[in-house]
């Protein structure tokens, strides 16, 4: 997958319409409480402010359910103000993102200024799946019209949001499809989200060693069957591990446990043999609290506790895998992280995890919860590559193609 990238055009005195992932968490007051997407998203910006370009950015955030009127808390209006911030200069943004004020902002750009369009998906045609388009032609029209009112106001397209290469969104796919003739590259940001992530996929320096970990094992049933067949050991851990011992007559107690995908789990540890590798203790309690009673188990959990997370002996057995692992692959956390103690067996992998990288394995993270427990933890600096993307991420590790990349163009 070799497409070009912003180092291989020339944008000045171009307009650029990029599309980033600006999708950071607001509290009551909106105000940012991480601005980790838009830092991430500052070599892009930079680099085409710095090579003259006339840059128009979009993004989403949240999931708004009506128009800025109305729901206006979905706002860019605080993103505008710490990018201003972080790039010591202007951004234009005038509280919408089509229309008659949109294109006089992006007229009165000159070469290295930048202006920032309004949530992208207060516009319903933002989030029109191709698949309801086809169905119906008046949501194909709207989505275009949206699309074209975008792909109208710039020369170039630059992708640089890999959190939503996985969706056929307006802005995603459809802009870039109407600027066919145009140059429609990848930012920094996705180049190399796609480069450590095809690493690890194509080409892994083994032992390839993949944790997965999170809620419900129907999330990463394709994931975990992709993995099987590139990587020397799997380690499962988190509530979907208690599908997998379910599946084996085991009793969980109160443990989260998918019923109906017993057959498919069941037929994954036939296939897997001796590559997937299950918690063998656990760390349960009567609730999800620190207060609770709880105890480390083997095998069977009492009926009136849950499963919280892995317990010390699943804890060295996997570190023990990492140890001498060249590629690590880790997406989902080993149980209910965001509530002490319950952190306690994701945050020894996530050290693990950077032991192993020390040692001079490539280590992802996936993006999503992992990412965040390596944030906490303090040792993101010891990871080689974390991602921007938890669901574009594991859908890339599953092996899918992307149209929205499939879409620029190749180098």
């Amino acid at each position: 997958m070799s497409k070009k990238t912003i180092d291989d055009i020339d944008v000045r005195g171009k307009r650029v319409l990029a599309r980033l992932d600006l999708n950071v968490p607001l509290n009551p007051d909106r105000q940012i409480t991480d601005d980790g997407r838009i830092v991430a998203a500052l070599p892009t910006v930079k680099k085409l402010l710095g090579d003259g370009a006339q840059l128009i950015l979009m993004t989403h955030l949240g999931r708004p359910k009506g128009a800025p009127e109305t729901d206006g808390k979905f706002g860019l209006s605080p993103v505008a103000k710490r990018l201003e911030k972080l790039l010591n200069q202007p951004v234009g943004y005038c509280g919408d993102s089509i229309g008659d004020r949109v294109r006089a902002m992006v007229d009165d750009l000159t070469d290295g200024q930048c202006c920032l369009l309004e949530n992208l998906r207060f516009n319903r045609a933002e989030t029109i799946k191709d698949k309801e388009a086809a169905r119906d032609a008046s949501l194909r029209k709207a989505k275009d019209a949206f699309a074209a009112s975008l792909a109208g106001l710039a020369d170039v397209y630059v992708n640089d949001a890999f959190g939503t290469c996985h969706r056929d969104n307006a802005s995603m796919l459809t802009v870039p499809q109407q600027m066919t003739g145009k140059d429609r590259v990848m930012g920094y940001l996705v180049a190399r989200e796609l480069k450590f992530l095809g690493q690890a996929v194509s080409d892994p320096k083994r032992p390839f060693v993949a944790i997965l970990g999170g809620a419900k094992v129907s999330d990463k049933l394709n994931v975990i069957d992709s993995l099987l067949e590139k990587c020397d050991a799997v380690l499962i851990g988190g509530a979907m591990a208690y599908t997998f011992a379910a599946a084996d007559g085991i009793a969980i107690g109160r443990s989260l446990v998918e019923p109906d995908r017993f057959d498919l789990v069941r037929g994954l540890r036939q296939k897997a043999g001796d590559k997937l590798r299950l918690p063998v203790d656990h760390v349960a309690a009567m609730r999800i609290s620190s207060e609770a009673d709880r105890g480390i188990f083997e095998g069977a959990i009492p009926d009136d506790m849950m499963g919280l997370d892995i317990g010390p002996r699943t804890v060295e057995a996997f570190s023990e895998a990492l140890r001498s692992a060249g590629t690590i692959v880790w997406n989902g956390p080993m149980g209910v992280f965001e509530k002490p103690p319950f952190d306690t067996g994701t945050m020894a992998i996530a050290v693990a995890v950077a032991e192993a990288t020390d040692r001079g394995a490539i280590s992802v993270i996936g993006g999503g919860d992992s990412a965040a427990a390596v944030q906490v933890a303090g040792l993101a600096n010891r990871i080689t590559h974390v991602s921007t993307g938890g669901g574009a991420s594991l859908e890339f590790l599953e092996g899918r193609s992307f149209a929205a990349i499939d879409v620029l163009d190749d180098a």
